[in-house]
């Protein structure tokens, strides 16, 4: 997220972080329009009293968040012994707040300050080979003792390894709620992770994990790394989602090549050959991500462009004008920018009525489409 539009607050009064909480648990608010909401009204109590209106020029009617729902969620992350961390506070991950998707709010158990280390992600097959979970574990051990936070999603297989060599220096990243184990054979691991590294979730309490929460985490483990290792995975992998999203905003991409002969280890060469660095080592790691500075030496993806914007931008727009420029096939907002004549800003705050009255998608890499 960007600084600019987001300056820490000197203070965050428990009624304003209620607000926010109410703010990003309201229908059809994600990171995007959640941040650009802050940037326009300042505090997350003006944005929700502009959200009915908002609606309304997108279209239709709105209505926030009901409170007692936010204060059963606050009671639940109270219960399950976690806090709440907002993308403003000094203590939120540098490098995942670099991210234009950033959470704007997260839950987390454990010891916060593993996350502001220097962190590698690891991820791989969930149907891992023997040899291969091996090498996670060795992996995780090896980059925890060069003083490296291991990264990854606590999923069956080499996320599991990764965890369990690093320890305690791993942040398991999960796709329920903090107060959720899954996978259920991963429930000792997960409250042990929660002791001694650090936890974090983006879902509420109580949400169980769905097919869409997944690439939501993979955003959040490639984030908040300076580089992901795929160590073992598939062509058709959530594995090669995160390498992805770790070379679209900017991330060093790395691969474990494998044998031409074993399915599992096509995902890890096609990186290589489309330009992650190979390694073999801990220490080949380490090497390519000690004093990280954002140029990284794969060429896995070039990171996509992106809108700043200050809160003076904000001009007004017809939704309808834009809208009609979009079908349900995704396109970049910089083109919709081009075709529409209109100034970046503007179309922006005609996506974000768009987005709170439910008629807009976001995509990754900043496309967008109308709702399908």
């Amino acid at each position: 997220m960007n600084e600019a539009v987001h300056p820490a607050p000197a203070t965050l009064t428990q009624d304003e972080a209620f607000a926010r909480i109410r703010l990003l648990r309201s229908p059809n608010i994600g990171p995007v329009s959640y941040a650009m909401l802050l940037a326009r009204f300042g505090t997350a109590g003006e944005a929700l009293e502009a959200l009915p209106e908002l609606g309304k020029k997108g279209g239709r009617q709105y209505r926030a968040a009901p409170r007692d729902r936010i204060e059963r969620e606050v009671d639940a992350v109270r219960a399950s012994g976690a806090k709440y961390l907002f993308h403003d506070q000094l203590d939120y991950p540098r490098l995942l707040g670099e991210i234009d998707s950033a959470p704007p709010i997260l839950t987390w158990r454990g010891d916060l300050s593993l996350a502001a280390r220097p962190c590698v992600a690891m991820v791989g097959a969930r149907n891992a080979s023997a040899a291969a979970v091996k090498l996670a574990r060795d992996f995780g051990k090896g980059l925890a003792e060069a003083r490296f936070t291991v990264v990854s999603g606590l999923a069956r297989g080499i996320d599991g390894a990764a965890h369990e060599g690093a320890l305690p220096q791993t942040v398991g990243v999960i796709a329920s709620g903090i107060d959720i184990a899954y996978p259920p054979q991963h429930s000792e691991l997960q409250e042990r992770i929660a002791r001694e590294g650090l936890l974090i979730a983006e879902q509420t309490p109580g949400t169980e994990p769905r097919g869409s929460h997944f690439p939501s985490r993979n955003r959040i483990i490639a984030g908040l790394a300076a580089g992901t290792l795929v160590v073992e995975a598939a062509i058709k992998s959530g594995s090669l989602i995160t390498a992805r999203l770790a070379g679209e905003v900017g991330r060093e991409v790395m691969a474990i090549p494998g044998s031409p002969l074993e399915a599992r280890s096509h995902g890890c060469n096609h990186l290589i050959r489309e330009g992650a660095v190979l390694v073999q080592s801990p220490e080949d790691v380490a090497e390519l991500l000690t004093g990280f500075d954002g140029s990284p030496r794969s060429t896995f993806r070039e990171p996509v462009s992106h809108f700043d914007f200050e809160p003076a931008e904000f001009a007004e727009a017809e939704p309808a004008d834009i809208a009609s420029l979009l079908t349900t096939a995704p396109i970049a907002v910089d083109e919709l920018v081009r075709q529409s004549g209109k100034g970046a800003a503007a179309v922006q705050l005609a996506l974000l009525e768009l987005e709170i009255a439910g008629r807009l998608e976001r995509h990754a890499a900043g496309r967008v489409s109308l709702s399908s």
